[in-house]
């Protein structure tokens, strides 16, 4: 038995021995709210639907960002009259994908990758297709598909180049993961080189699926209200930031509400349970902080307002037309830019973005969105952009225009994937 199928072979039967600890460790994670307590079947692959008539196909994604990323092919498979089934693994892109999903499609949190609760799942639903979303490479859930010879395709696939590093170190077991894939469509060139070098024996390059996402949804009533508090004010926002960051923005704040009188800061933490804590981080500088998780709105005079909710990016980014992307302060990567491009906003951003940083060097390029590296040259940066309209209307304009000219990666897996799909319609028939 070569090395790789021994490794593969070694780690099927140790996670077959945890089944029996799968439920403490699913219980502790309920404990941390890191899964839903009415859905822990789910999770050892006991499914709370019904699988519907039909085609199926199954579409895997990790959390919010890669789910989002996934909605235009749920789309386009809808318009083909397929069912849908879009599992995820946290609570919070669930929550958002039973918002987000078309009729037609189901929500499941996916099965551990635990053989007999792959298994489970795969006996309910019956998938006739399967596309994993960027580099979701769990071993077991890969083989179980694999020897039941549903085509597998591993869609807006990325692998940093740290990864492939380590990769490398096990050349005989990934390559025998990776040949299980039947078509893998890269997010970028690089991307394709990575996957090819270790293995994948079908590559293209298709482009980014997070560029052909719709824009993020809103509630006009709210927006409207939104826009009434604010008024003619300055307002930023500082989206989905992270421990470290929110000082640096209440900082920024303070030095800019000195000159900008009724300046308004939206804080949107990447983590909504934080926002008690960041609303009296800002208090104790004596500062005028709402909540929005306590029904609060925006002060008359301004000052700090916390949007500690799910799913509400897309009003806040409609709100005001300057974003800073967190995560990219501190370091771990930085978020996904494109929403509020496609919404016109000018885009700042810190030097942490190697989670994105193809579309941030895109961006930077084409003048849509500007780096900062410090408290002090964020808070010249929104100086700059308050004061010149014009120069923060140019930045707002290349960032949504960047983004545009980059759509398209849908249509390109669409047809990559039509191989694969024929060959469902012809099983059916």
């Amino acid at each position: 038995m070569k090395s790789g199928s021994l490794l593969l072979s070694t780690y099927r039967t140790a996670t077959s021995g945890l089944m029996l600890l799968a439920p403490a460790l699913v219980s502790w994670r309920k404990r941390q709210n890191k899964e839903d307590p009415q859905r822990l079947g789910e999770r050892s692959g006991v499914a709370s639907r019904a699988r519907p008539h039909g085609p199926l196909v199954w579409l895997h994604g990790a959390s919010v960002g890669e789910s989002i990323a996934l909605l235009p092919l749920v789309d386009a498979l809808r318009a083909r009259d397929l069912q849908i089934v879009l599992t995820t693994g946290t609570v919070t892109s669930a929550n958002l994908m039973e918002t987000r999903l078309p009729p037609g499609a189901i929500h499941q949190y996916a099965p551990l990758d635990v053989p007999q609760f792959v298994r489970r799942f795969l006996d309910h639903w019956r998938p006739n297709l399967v596309l994993f979303a960027e580099s979701e490479l769990w071993p077991n859930i890969l083989m179980e598909t694999a020897d039941r010879r549903i085509p597998i395709a591993l869609v807006n696939a990325r692998l940093s180049e740290r990864s492939a590093e380590r990769w490398k170190k096990l050349p005989s077991t990934i390559a025998s993961l990776l040949r299980r894939i039947d078509v893998t469509l890269a997010q970028t060139p690089d991307d394709a080189s990575r996957f090819i070098n270790l293995g994948a024996p079908r590559v293209f390059n298709a482009g980014n699926l997070k560029y052909d996402v719709p824009a993020l949804p809103c509630d006009p009533l709210e927006l409207s209200n939104i826009k009434t508090r604010i008024g003619g004010r300055p307002a930023w926002v500082a989206a989905s930031t992270h421990e470290g960051e929110e000082e640096i923005v209440v900082g920024v704040h303070q030095r800019l509400a000195q000159r900008w009188k009724g300046l308004v800061t939206i804080i949107v933490p990447r983590h909504p349970e934080r926002g008690e804590s960041i609303a009296a981080m800002a208090a104790s500088r004596g500062l005028s902080v709402q909540l929005r998780s306590r029904g609060e709105t925006i002060g008359e005079q301004g000052g700090i307002y916390v949007a500690d909710t799910i799913g509400e990016l897309g009003l806040f980014y409609r709100a005001a037309n300057i974003v800073f992307i967190g995560r990219s302060l501190v370091k771990h990567g930085g978020q996904n830019p494109i929403e509020p491009a496609k919404l016109g906003n000018a885009i700042l951003h810190g030097p942490n973005v190697a989670n994105f940083i193809d579309v941030f060097r895109d961006l930077d390029n084409s003048g849509g969105a500007l780096e900062i590296d410090s408290e002090e040259a964020l808070g010249k940066a929104l100086d700059d952009l308050f004061a010149n309209a014009g120069k923060m209307r140019a930045v707002a304009r290349a960032a949504s225009e960047t983004v545009e000219k980059l759509g398209g990666a849908s249509q390109n897996i669409m047809q990559a994937l039509e191989p694969y799909l024929m060959q469902v319609r012809l099983e059916q028939d």
